[in-house]
């Protein structure tokens, strides 16, 4: 009986791997088609579609512009999620029960409804689309995602050294910097790492509040538009390698975190 349950879970695990990762397999297997349907009998291995995406000026600019916004997006998200985990950690503030749950509740927010609100904003205090708009979208989304993981981290622990430091006489910026910063550097950089997974990814936001340059998923969609080829699988097989590796840059981290 033993043996029948664990070969079902193996099944079922089986299973449900494949039912998550096989369109994933067969986007790669069909980017590497020889001919110009991505459709059986697979007629590879060949790399003339990555070859054909990384010689489209307009697909390496979209690349290099997800990049940008990812990055910088992502380091201010961190950026302010750490000062916000670190000042309601570190001080009694009225209300901080309610304030924290409004830093989060964009978590709960579709990013359809994030989007279109800041577009009507943006219209109204006259930003246009652009990538600096589409970055800003992507830091509303990605701070409370820092700031709860930054949050759940500082301990007494962190206060004892704090205080400690101020005893031997460290200004406030100083026990920031050197001693808060370093002791939180494993969820900071899990935050960042992870704000940039989701900012590679995202779509919708990117779709509303660009126009002219815009990120390597809207050019994806744009691509969609004519219909499938193997040029649009290599887009996306891109896509997936670099989501990846920010994945496990970020479970690495959080392994760091827990052997320290």
């Amino acid at each position: 009986m033993h043996r029948i349950v664990r070969i079902a879970s193996s099944l079922y695990a089986l299973a449900v791997y494949a039912f998550i990762f096989l369109p994933v397999v067969v986007l790669v297997l069909f980017s590497l088609q020889a001919t110009s349907f991505p459709i059986p009998p697979f007629t590879g291995p060949s790399l003339r579609w990555y070859d054909a995406v990384l010689s489209d000026t307009r697909l390496t600019s979209a690349l290099v512009n997800s990049l940008l916004v990812a990055s910088i997006s992502s380091l201010a998200a961190v950026a302010l999620g750490f000062l916000s985990a670190w000042g309601f950690a570190r001080f009694v503030l009225p209300g901080s029960g309610l304030l924290r749950g409004l830093i989060t509740l964009p978590l709960t927010v579709s990013y359809l409804i994030i989007g279109m609100g800041l577009l009507v904003l943006f219209n109204w205090v006259g930003v246009p689309k652009s990538l600096l708009a589409a970055g800003i979208g992507h830091v509303v989304i990605n701070l409370p995602l820092c700031f709860a993981i930054i949050y759940s981290q500082m301990g007494d622990h962190q206060i004892n050294i704090e205080r400690a430091a101020r005893d031997l006489g460290a200004p406030e910026w100083k026990v920031l910097l050197l001693i808060t910063v370093p002791v939180m550097a494993p969820a900071i950089f899990a935050g960042f790492f992870l704000s940039m997974t989701f900012s590679w990814d995202e779509f919708v936001i990117s779709f509303l509040l660009t126009r002219f340059d815009t990120t390597l998923p809207v050019e994806i969609w744009n691509l969609l538009r004519s219909g499938l080829n193997p040029k649009t699988n290599a887009v996306g097989s891109l896509v997936f390698a670099v989501s990846i590796v920010l994945v496990v840059l970020f479970e690495l981290t959080l392994l760091r975190r827990r052997r320290a």
